[in-house]
């Protein structure tokens, strides 16, 4: 439904027939760590996500999982080699 709260005229899944469904039935301002993001909306000289009610409860607990202003570092994993597979292989030829 659209947002009748703080983001006035916007999509929003918390938004029902009753009002804001979000605990304390209202959005919350983003966190310094959202700055950059692209998801982030500016309304009524206020910034507010346009993913999560709660953005500070998103990075609690590490990094935000929809932050587009963070790269996520990828790993290769060595593969583990057995020593004996590897043995056996340089024999055969």
């Amino acid at each position: 439904m659209i947002c009748q709260t703080i983001k006035n005229g916007i999509e929003c899944g918390f938004m029902t027939k009753k009002g804001c469904g979000f605990i304390g039935g209202a959005c919350k301002a983003i966190v310094e760590q959202c700055d950059g993001c692209g998801k982030v909306l500016e309304v009524a000289e206020a910034k507010y996500c346009g993913v999560y009610p709660d953005p500070a409860g998103k990075w609690r607990t590490g990094k935000c999982p929809t932050a587009t202003h963070i790269k996520l570092e990828v790993k290769e994993a060595a593969q583990k080699i057995n020593p004996l597979k590897a043995s056996k292989r340089a024999n055969k030829k």
